[in-house]
């Protein structure tokens, strides 16, 4: 029975393989999607270190050395799980996408070797000293070995980001023929570093990468204040993080809103794509939309959305002011991006963001009346909201990336063209599944490691484990009065 049922059930599997592409496509956004999560980690966490070991180091208050010791080994864990992570990614491009290795390889290969010897290295080795070194060097050397951390974890999105920022609005390069194939001939490398995109993309990510820590400090030590109302060190972190979002969350809004508008003038395709924008127009701003068949989620130019729309908004954000100025609509590309993903990717992000400032703006108002530690219902709230920051970020990388389908360098090569053509769908899917199944490994890893080391902290703070236990265990009656 089972030998004859097994060729079948193989037959229908591979029946299910995904073409070169597609497959390639999904196995590095994965790749970069669990990356991502843990070098905005590094990136967000990078100040709250400097801070805490200098407040350590110059004061002594036991607070601020336990705060430290808490986020250094949760940065140090961070840190290994991007390494682990990103390297595949590297590999990814001559395995998977080969084509766009080559056309492109004189303009990344200087960035990427940058963000390796010049940033990786320079917060490998601080690391080193934050985490071993306390007892072995002075005080003004370990409070510089944090900033050098921080300093190499932003130098490692920048000039990650150079690379991402001369794929979405590329210059600085002229194509030339090579060996009987087109490729780009660096020509200008200021040019080349600092594209139109760079100060906004840069700008952008560190923020949200601040704002998703933040949530994360925030939730993490909500959930510890919840079980001891009295942790002076925990009630302080989360009111650091609390006037850290008062102050991040709404600059993400107005940055994101001039970012929209740069967008519209660089890449009208993914601005269009962003608001389902497909007639050559005024654009409405579609508050709601939801699609009239299972065509609308799959088809990038399927014109069947019912939608909750404000006339002209979607001119004004474009163009800073104008209800009535003409934004390009989709039908006037042969091909477009996903729509339905970048579209409602872009209103989950920009959703969230608006949930980040009244999170905000509640714990403010908490502490403006002393009562941060007291709401139970603000400390839930916090806890709950703990990992939406990376959803945030997340939902914002993919409109970035899928929106700007189908090219993978922008108006030069496109994503069916840099892949691979000797791979074949089998190898491909293949692989996918098993990037899929080891990093989910590593995520499920990576959380064992954050609880444990809450579990630890709890108990240093002698909240027996029986109450740890349970996540919604007995807490102090209090006034919740909101």
């Amino acid at each position: 029975m089972f030998s004859t049922v097994l060729p079948d059930v193989l037959i229908q599997g591979w029946a299910l393989q995904l073409s070169p592409e597609l497959a390639s496509r999904a196995q590095f956004g994965w790749t970069i999607s669990v990356h991502i999560i843990f070098a905005s980690l590094s990136v967000g966490l990078a100040p709250f270190i400097v801070y805490f070991t200098w407040k350590d180091v110059r004061t002594d208050d036991e607070r601020f050395t336990r705060l430290r010791s808490f986020w250094v080994k949760v940065f140090a864990a961070g840190f290994v799980m991007g390494t682990v992570t990103g390297i595949p990614m590297s590999f990814q491009f001559g395995t998977n996408f080969p084509q766009f290795a080559e056309v492109a390889g004189e303009l990344i290969g200087g960035p990427l070797a940058f963000e390796a010897k010049m940033a990786f290295f320079l917060e490998a080795v601080f690391l080193g000293v934050l985490l071993f070194g306390q007892e072995r060097v002075s005080d003004r050397t370990y409070i510089l070995s944090s900033v050098l951390v921080g300093v190499g974890a932003w130098l490692s999105a920048f000039w990650i980001l150079i690379v991402n920022a001369w794929m979405q609005t590329p210059q600085g390069f002229e194509m030339i023929t090579r060996n009987g194939m087109e490729v780009a001939k660096l020509t200008d490398p200021l040019a080349a570093f600092f594209t139109p995109r760079m100060p906004w993309m840069y700008v952008h990510m560190v923020n949200a990468s601040v704002i998703s820590v933040a949530l994360l400090v925030a939730g993490v030590s909500a959930y510890i204040v919840w079980k001891k109302r009295d942790a002076a060190a925990w009630n302080t972190a989360l009111k650091l993080a609390v006037i850290i979002l008062l102050v991040t969350a709404p600059l993400q809004a107005v940055h994101g809103d001039a970012y929209g508008r740069h967008v519209a003038d660089t890449q009208p395709q993914k601005f269009a794509a962003m608001e389902a924008h497909y007639d050559t127009g005024t654009a409405d701003l579609h508050l709601l939309a939801f699609p009239k068949s299972i065509d609308a989620i799959t088809d990038p130019k399927a014109e069947n959305l019912f939608t909750v729309s404000l006339p002209g908004v979607g001119s004004f954000l474009a163009t800073g002011g104008d209800f009535d100025a003409e934004v390009l609509g989709l039908n006037e590309y042969e091909e477009n991006p996903p729509v339905a993903i970048v579209f409602w990717s872009f209103r989950f992000m920009v959703g969230l963001g608006f949930l980040f400032i009244g999170l905000a703006l509640w714990g403010g108002y908490l502490i403006y009346n002393g009562r941060l530690s007291e709401s139970s219902r603000f400390l839930k709230t916090m806890i709950a909201a703990s990992p939406l920051g990376y959803a945030a970020l997340l939902t914002g990388w993919y409109v970035t990336e899928i929106g700007r389908q189908p090219w993978v360098i922008q108006g030069e090569l496109r994503t069916s063209e840099a892949v691979s053509s000797t791979l074949s769908g089998t190898e491909a899917t293949l692989t996918l599944v098993g990037f899929v199944v080891i990093y989910i490994g590593l995520i499920l890893v990576a959380l064992h490691v954050l609880r444990w080391l809450v579990e630890d902290e709890l108990s240093e703070l002698g909240v027996r484990a029986s109450d740890d236990d349970r996540w919604y265990g007995p807490v102090p009656k209090v006034s919740d009065d909101d």
